[in-house]
């Protein structure tokens, strides 16, 4: 590596910071030391697995070629009739964003209703030409606006503001108070015209929404039926010339993004394309004990203990039972896989499975790292989830490695039964 001709100064970078610079004569090559320093530096940040994230926990997008980054900060805007799976979408996004370590609430409009004005309501409160229930709805609206502009300025990274938000005057009023805030917003629009997912969404959930508490369920349908239709009268879909959106089409038969820019927003759209509400169930197991386990030794690729091949014969007598078989996931390494041999089913391995890598603790036991390396073991005693092994991994480094199996556990269909380790599983189950 040699300095361009026309530079003065040569940067010295040490763990992706610019420490200070030091003077180089004109065209002569750089110290030895500098380079690698600097080769290291940049193997980190082309090999950092996203999302970024600062020393103070904050995801990090690059807006940027020249390497500034910012802490992002969205509101989530939700838009649709009722029973459009607004509140599903809402809540599984926000459980997505809080495991990857984002500070993220849910806003739901119909909560505070309930909470100030009362749960029984019949559709006539929601008639637009209801100018007394117009006004207090509307209240309702800017109390959790303005809670949640509170909750930003406190710290918050994702606000969701469930509501229906059907007209293009009150997304408007929206998108006018959260700019005011310095927030990026993106509009979040739910279009079902699937009328049987309708009336599935009505019948499994609306029925025992605390609105309808002791009504007869013929009533009750009938009732939220001529509330949809009010909402109808007035519904604006959302148009290109209201900015960025996502509009998501019979729970995500059809995805539409429009003006999406940026990780997060990225990032949230991959995420709810993979959605959707069939049933389906996950099991998440251990592998059997190996050899490893019985010697309270960390890492290692060791096979089954005698007691770990009889957890696996156990485990394929609990599911020959089973007339629809499960898609068997597993690690890549031997435990996991010497448990699923005896199922019946072709397992998948997924590298991102593997145990959490103990670096230089690898083969140790618990007691030999106490012993050899104290600090070690004081520092991961303080804190778990942030502390990483020399040379290894953290639980958040699982975590960020862990997202794709996550989105492949959203999308999938068929039951799922996933054989991996303590710390994987303890990631997934978060």
């Amino acid at each position: 590596v040699r300095r361009s001709a026309s530079a003065s100064r040569s940067v010295v970078v040490n763990d992706g910071k610019v420490s200070k610079s030091c003077p180089v004569p004109r065209g002569q090559p750089m110290p030895s030391t500098a380079i690698q320093t600097m080769t290291k530096a940049v193997l980190r940040l082309i090999t950092k697995p996203l999302p970024l994230v600062s020393e103070e926990g904050k995801l990090l997008t690059v807006s940027s070629l020249d390497g500034r980054a910012e802490a992002s900060r969205l509101a989530l805007v939700m838009v649709g009739l009722p029973a459009r799976g607004k509140t599903h979408m809402a809540r599984r996004v926000a459980r997505y964003l809080r495991w990857l370590g984002m500070r993220t609430h849910v806003f739901n409009v119909g909560n505070y209703r309930r909470q100030h004005l009362g749960s029984h309501k019949d559709h006539n409160f929601f008639d637009p030409n209801n100018a007394e229930g117009l006004a207090a709805r509307e209240r309702m609206a800017i109390a959790a606006l303005d809670d949640m502009l509170q909750w930003f300025a406190e710290g918050g990274e994702v606000g969701i503001y469930d509501a229906t938000n059907t007209t293009l005057e009150r997304r408007r009023l929206l998108s006018s108070r959260i700019r005011a805030h310095g927030l990026d917003r993106v509009f979040v629009e739910s279009v079902c015209e699937d009328e049987a997912v309708i009336a599935s969404n009505i019948r499994q959930t609306k029925l025992h929404m605390p609105d309808y508490s002791g009504v007869d369920p013929v009533d009750a349908v009938s009732d939220f039926r001529a509330r949809i239709a009010h909402y109808e009268q007035a519904y604006e879909p959302v148009d290109e010339s209201e900015g960025s959106f996502v509009r998501v089409i019979d729970v995500g038969r059809k995805v539409v993004a429009h003006r999406i820019q940026g990780y997060l927003p990225s990032r949230i759209v991959y995420f709810l394309m993979n959605l959707h509400t069939e049933p389906r169930s996950i099991w998440l197991t251990r592998h059997g004990e190996s050899d490893f386990n019985e010697d309270n030794r960390v890492g290692g690729d060791a096979d089954l203990s005698n007691p770990g091949k009889a957890f696996a014969r156990a485990l394929a007598e609990h599911f020959s039972a089973f007339s629809v078989k499960p898609r068997v996931w597993t690690s890549t390494l031997a435990r996991t896989k010497q448990t699923a041999a005896l199922l019946g089913v072709r397992a998948e391995e997924w590298r991102a499975l593997d145990e959490i890598d103990a670096g230089d603790c690898d083969g140790m036991s618990y007691e030999e790292i106490r012993r050899v390396l104290p600090h070690e073991h004081a520092a991961r005693r303080e804190n778990k989830l942030t502390y990483r092994y020399p040379r290894g991994e953290s639980y958040l480094d699982v975590i960020r490695r862990l997202e794709p199996v996550i989105i492949e556990l959203e999308r999938e269909r068929r039951p799922v039964l996933v054989i991996a380790h303590q710390a994987v599983l303890r990631a997934l189950y978060a």
